[in-house]
Order: structure tokens, then C-alpha cells, then sequence
């Protein structure tokens, strides 16, 4: 008799989070990249950007170093830098890198 008046139920189907939610750091894999920014921000007193010459300059590269190792390791969707705020930064390596 369950199944009879079963087959209107909808079955569970999960899917991924949405984008701004990402799995909890539960093995520290980026616990010292966090530590690190923590520490930025209570340097600054927890101001993470300043505006400076056109740019938001405090905190950021430790702030692009703890999301791409979070990406690195699957904690959360890879995005391209720049998309995430930081292109101007990525362009900034990648000329340094052109001079070598």
C-alpha cells in the first residue's frame, strides 16, 4: 500500500551549492594562508582595503592567496582572479614575469 500512494512524492536531486558557499575548511589545509590575512587585518585594524593611487591595496594579496589555495584545493569553485577582483594584481604578476 506505500508504494501505491508513494509515486507523487518528488525524489531528493542535490545539487551544488550556490556560488558564496563553500565547504568548511574541516583538515586546516589553508589554515596558515588564513592565519595570515587574519593577521593583515588586525595589523590594519581590520580594514582590508585603503584607497591608495586609484587601488583598494591593504590585505589584498593575502586575501588572492587564501581563495586560490582554497581553489587549489576544491574548497571552493575555481574563478578566474579577475573575475573575483584581483585582475589587477594577476596582470601585474604576469608583467613581472614578462621582464624576467
Amino acid at each position: 500500500m506505500l508504494t501505491a500512494m508513494s509515486f507523487g512524492t518528488k525524489i531528493f536531486q542535490p545539487k551544488p551549492p550556490d556560488k558564496g558557499s563553500f565547504p568548511l575548511d574541516h583538515f586546516g589545509e589553508c589554515k596558515g594562508f588564513k592565519k595570515k590575512f587574519m593577521k593583515c587585518l588586525h595589523d590594519n585594524n581590520f580594514e582590508n582595503a585603503q584607497k591608495c593611487c586609484m587601488k583598494f591595496v591593504l590585505c589584498r594579496n593575502e586575501s588572492k592567496e587564501y581563495l586560490e589555495r582554497r581553489m587549489e584545493r576544491q574548497l571552493m569553485a575555481r574563478e578566474p582572479l579577475g573575475k573575483l577582483g584581483f585582475g589587477d594584481l594577476v596582470n601585474r604578476q604576469s608583467e613581472a614575469k614578462s621582464k624576467l
